[in-house]
């Protein structure tokens, strides 16, 4: 059996052992609807992604086009939750931005990434819909662990990770490449067994498909 056969078979086994099967999920907070994408959504996506500020540490293209609004719709409407959940998030009857997980379902973690509009920056809504998604993530799918990075200039989001009780692993020196300059990451983490799921009141789950 080659490497990609036995890590097939190992995820395959996760989920039986595990009892992990996500559908498209919607889950309701305070303030906020985390939901599919739908067709639709594509001019509340352009509205917020052509905003150079916004795509400041994206590796999106820029201009951001109707073309690449429809095609990340296209692709999130289509996406397998099993291996790459995505959530719009909803804000006062509009989308304004996306989080969702990469699973590793051999590893039983998920990595967290999100994003949303210049407007709603500084209000906790980020924070919001990240501590939804992180305490779904446990408590639906069962993982172990979620996990998270951000380039160290980007003090918001890696904010946002310690805000939801994730804790700095590590600096991951000259990871990546964002437009021929290379960047450092900072490395953020949290177990099962540290994730508190303090809610007031708690988000509220409704599962479709």
């Amino acid at each position: 059996m080659n490497g990609r056969a036995n890590l097939v078979t190992q995820a395959e086994e996760w989920r039986r052992d595990s009892g992990f099967v996500t559908v498209p999920t919607t889950l309701r907070t305070r303030r906020l609807v985390l939901r599919p994408f739908e067709p639709n959504d594509v001019e509340d996506v352009l509205a917020y992604a052509n905003d150079p500020e916004w795509s400041r540490f994206l590796s999106v293209p820029r201009p951001y086009s109707i073309e690449d609004a429809r095609e990340f719709v296209d692709r999130s409407v289509s996406i397998d939750w099993q291996e790459e959940p995505a959530f719009a998030i909803e804000y006062d009857g509009a989308v304004v931005g996306g989080i969702g997980f990469h699973i590793d379902s051999p590893n039983s973690r998920g990595m967290l990434a999100y994003s949303i509009a210049r407007a709603y920056w500084n209000q906790g809504l980020m924070t919001e819909a990240a501590a939804a998604v992180v305490d779904w993530g446990f408590d639906q799918l069962g993982l172990a662990k979620i996990y998270s990075f951000a380039d160290v200039e980007n003090v918001g989001s890696w904010r946002v990770m310690e805000k939801v009780g994730m804790t700095r692993e590590g600096t991951l020196r000259s990871h990546g490449l964002l437009r021929g300059v290379r960047q450092d990451f900072h490395s953020y983490g949290i177990l099962r067994s540290e994730w508190a799921g303090d809610f007031d009141p708690p988000p509220q789950r409704v599962t479709a498909g």
